[in-house]
């Protein structure tokens, strides 16, 4: 008999094991057909591109590697990677510079935290086009904000125009989007430094460590999974940076604020060769997986450190 009922249970236990687990296919189909349509297959449909002379409007003609062999030779391209590259690392040390400080300030147990909190996470729920949009009238030397307010306390007799200088452009474009960013980065480190025991940091304090000390070997260390996440989505984020450039600077001056992105636009919607984009798409794709490696490599948490 109870032989009888182990086999029962057991055949019981195999029948409900079923369900759930088609019950747990049903939760991730809607997000895994999401990857598939939105992800995997225009990234299959980009990589066929690439080996086409693929006009807007016409015939494709297959011509195999001929688009990567020119992407290798095309000097305007290798300097908008580069440029994205200079502009990726400047505009994400200053994010961390205005970020970090900005954590610490409301991670202070006070009431009007929540208020600042807010306060510099609402230009982050503004889009990229908008808020390039809003910093152009700022800026315009005419009637913008900025020009009549240096004009009326003095400082200037004619409005700069920033914008016709490559590093007093660059130097709007990171301050815009700083503005625009750093309270989302500034969310992820709050939630790093909210993690960490208050017991360790009275204990640092009881040791005798000062301020600097319980940051350097306490609180930056166990942040370690928070930097990387804002290190990951600051860096990629730039590396595709578009609408603030196609707005505010349009490539210039002298097309020295093309940024990766923007090569993709001009060869696919301004020359009409997307097969050509495609090639460029893919070697974008090839370089952010590469940063995104490195990255990896020398953030991702020793064992030891557990």
């Amino acid at each position: 008999m109870s032989s009888v009922r182990r086999r029962g249970t057991a055949a019981i236990s195999t029948g409900d094991a079923e369900p759930k687990g088609w019950l747990g296919l049903a939760f991730i189909l809607p997000g895994f057909l999401f990857i598939v349509v939105l992800f995997l297959v225009p990234l299959v449909m980009t990589v066929w591109m690439s080996f086409y002379n693929w006009p807007l409007l016409g015939r494709a003609k297959f011509i195999g590697l001929d688009n990567y062999i020119e992407l290798m030779n095309d000097t305007q391209l290798w300097h908008s990677f580069g440029f994205t590259l200079l502009y990726t690392g400047l505009v994400t040390t200053a994010i961390f510079v205005v970020a970090f400080p900005l954590a610490l300030l409301v991670d202070r147990p006070l009431r009007i935290a929540g208020f600042f909190r807010t306060i510099y996470f609402m230009p982050v729920v503004i889009g990229f086009g908008a808020a390039s949009t809003l910093w152009m009238w700022l800026l315009n030397p005419d009637n913008g904000v900025f020009a009549q307010l240096l004009r009326g306390i003095g400082l200037i007799d004619s409005a700069p125009r920033p914008l016709q200088s490559f590093w007093p452009a660059l130097a709007v474009i990171i301050l815009m989007v700083v503005w625009k960013t750093a309270g989302f980065t500034m969310v992820i480190l709050l939630t790093g430094l909210q993690s960490i025991s208050s017991d360790v940091i009275e204990a640092a304090k009881i040791d005798g460590a000062n301020v600097w000390s319980r940051f350097h070997r306490i609180t930056l260390p166990l942040m370690r999974n928070s930097v990387i996440l804002a290190l990951l989505l600051n860096v990629t984020s730039s590396m595709l940076a578009f609408d603030q450039f196609f707005v505010i600077t349009q490539g210039g001056p002298e097309n020295s604020t093309i940024s990766a992105v923007f090569s993709i636009y001009l060869a696919s919607f301004s020359s009409y060769r997307l097969g050509y984009g495609s090639a460029i798409s893919f070697a974008l794709l090839v370089v952010l997986v590469a940063i995104s490696t490195i990255q990896f490599v020398f953030l991702r948490q020793r064992p030891e450190e557990g």
